[in-house]
Order: C-alpha cells, then sequence, then structure tokens
C-alpha cells in the first residue's frame, strides 16, 4: 500500500480512564485527489479550501499518498521556475498528483491517543496525519486540530 501505520500504544488499558483519541479532533471531511488529477487542480484544491495537505487517494478510497503544500512549492519552484505564463499553464495540467505526492506516509486509526498523534507530529515535524482504519481513509489530524481543540477548550473553561 506504501504507507506505514503508527502503532497504537496499550498504555492507558483501563476504560475508565477516558484518552481522547485521535478521532475526538481529526477532520473527517477530507478533501482528496486521485493519482490521475493535475497539478492544477492540487493547486486550485489547496487554493480554494485554504489547505495545505492533501491525501491521494486510489479508486477504492485507500491512501496511496500525500501532497504538502511544501511539495507543492517544491514542484513549481524545480520543475517551472522557466516557464512563460502561457506554457506555466499548459504544464500545470501535465504534471499529475502522483508525480508530487509522498507515498510511504505514516498513517494513524482513529483510536490512537491524541498525546501520541501529537508526539508523532511534534518529532518528525510533519504537519498532519491521515487517519486510517482497514486501509480507508477516514480523515486527517493537523496542527490545525490541535490548535482549534485547544482554544476551543480554552473559551469552555474560562
Amino acid at each position: 500500500m506504501g504507507t506505514q501505520k503508527a502503532q497504537v500504544s496499550d498504555k492507558n488499558t483501563n476504560p475508565a480512564l477516558s484518552t481522547p483519541q485521535v478521532k475526538d479532533i481529526m477532520t473527517t471531511e477530507v478533501f482528496t485527489l486521485v493519482e490521475s488529477d493535475t497539478f492544477e487542480m492540487a493547486d486550485s484544491l489547496m487554493k480554494w479550501r485554504r489547505i495545505r495537505h492533501v491525501p491521494v487517494v486510489n479508486e477504492g478510497g485507500a491512501l496511496v499518498g500525500l501532497i504538502t503544500h511544501r511539495d507543492f512549492l517544491k514542484v513549481a519552484i524545480s520543475r517551472l521556475a522557466e516557464i512563460e505564463l502561457k506554457e506555466l499553464k499548459k504544464a500545470y495540467r501535465s504534471i499529475k498528483a502522483s508525480d508530487i505526492m509522498n507515498s510511504g506516509v505514516l498513517v494513524v486509526s482513529p483510536e490512537m491517543p491524541l498525546s501520541e498523534a501529537a508526539e508523532i507530529l511534534n518529532e518528525n515535524k510533519f504537519g498532519c496525519l491521515p487517519v486510517v482504519d482497514e486501509e480507508k481513509l477516514v480523515g486527517i489530524i493537523t496542527e490545525a486540530d490541535f490548535v482549534r481543540t485547544f482554544y476551543e477548550w480554552q473559551v469552555k473553561f474560562q
């Protein structure tokens, strides 16, 4: 499949201790691309939805890669720096998602404790982690999800 699943530890095996999990704050309305979608489509989607991470899925909905804003910029700079505007638009339509996506993406399960997901994001300096259940993309958890959740928690308890 090309993804690596981060393991859920058994630190809190007592069900009475309700440890927040990835599924509690992940984004479930995930905008995705397929491998044959174009660079132009990725550009439009990222601008339209104001997002920095786009999972790439196959026809069955399984995650096959991830395009980040950083990947997008890297391709734009390296491949398109010397191209005139007319040719640039043509190039945007010819570069496929599969050409710029990262495969071998680290994924997490919806049941992973939030503390472990935060640790993975922090230690690896990732901006997001795709959330996969039974090999299907079910969500994405981003730095913004943690910030939003912290803000909502602060507002609730003030």
